[in-house]
């Protein structure tokens, strides 16, 4: 993309966010969160995920184990599976990942905040929220700085990730711009791409644009269709240091040199 839009779209961003006095209100967790290194595994930047509404304890129970045989990220669950999560996980290396506003993250400020404070209470230590997509449209840059900043400082007053996701299938390239932009300024470490309920999910295109935008200080985590070991390397290429997914262990068989035809999973 024309390096010119962006800057001027960066710069209306900000004039705005400026005149309206929406500064930080929290500092990301740690700094550096888009950088990756070399020697990383694509298992090591796999969040773990079965967010379906059938889900049932038992799969959850699966993804735990999953994640600790892999070496995953995380696991990523709605709320009501934290306490699960966080049981199987306690003293583990796999992050407890909720998701807060979710899949539309049309809710009231506030209930995301309540929501991403209880998820945090029984346990998560990462909170995936959903953008107010309506107000990106709206071009509602105030409520969406202060929607995403109220549970980012929630997230980092518990020592926290706060992911943010934009659902890039239904924005246009300026509204990624925009979106990404005001995560950044709001404080939030992650832009993610994706809810994986849309109709398409993380691009390489879209991850290469995000990556640009957020520079090396935001993480940018790719989910949606990512269904095997060569898209996954294909977005960690782009730029995107976690990858959600529930084909976790299909990819990570798939890159220790399994064949496919050894490789048997069953998708949630």
């Amino acid at each position: 993309m024309d390096v010119g839009f962006i800057e001027k779209t960066i710069k209306q961003v900000m004039a705005v966010l400026g005149e309206a006095r929406c500064y930080p209100r929290t500092g990301r967790t740690a700094p550096g969160l888009g950088i990756t290194p070399d020697n990383a595994t694509i298992a090591s930047l796999i969040d773990h995920t079965l967010l379906k509404p059938d889900a049932t304890a038992r799969q959850i129970e699966t993804l735990c184990h999953e994640a600790l045989q892999y070496g995953f990220a995380s696991v990523c669950v709605n709320s009501v599976y934290v306490p699960l999560v966080a049981a199987i996980l306690k003293d583990k290396p796999p992050k407890v990942c909720a998701v807060v506003g979710f899949p539309l993250g049309a809710a009231l400020p506030q209930v995301k905040t309540y929501e991403a404070q209880e998820a945090l209470r029984h346990g998560a230590s990462e909170i995936d929220m959903v953008l107010h997509i309506g107000a990106l449209k709206n071009r509602d840059y105030v409520a969406l700085h202060d929607d995403i900043s109220d549970v980012a400082l929630v997230a980092h007053d518990h020592d926290a990730l706060c992911k943010v996701i934009i659902e890039t299938a239904l924005l246009t390239e300026e509204e990624k711009i925009i979106a990404c932009q005001i995560i950044k300024v709001a404080g939030a470490d992650f832009v993610k791409t994706s809810t994986g309920f849309a109709e398409v999910g993380a691009t390489v295109a879209d991850i290469a644009l995000l990556r640009q935008i957020a520079g090396e200080g935001v993480g940018i985590k790719a989910a949606g269709g990512i269904h095997d070991f060569a898209t996954a390397q294909m977005l960690r290429q782009a730029g995107a240091n976690r990858l959600g997914t529930h084909a976790g262990v299909k990819i990570a068989r798939q890159e220790s040199g399994e064949t496919d035809d050894k490789i048997s999973i069953a998708y949630y």
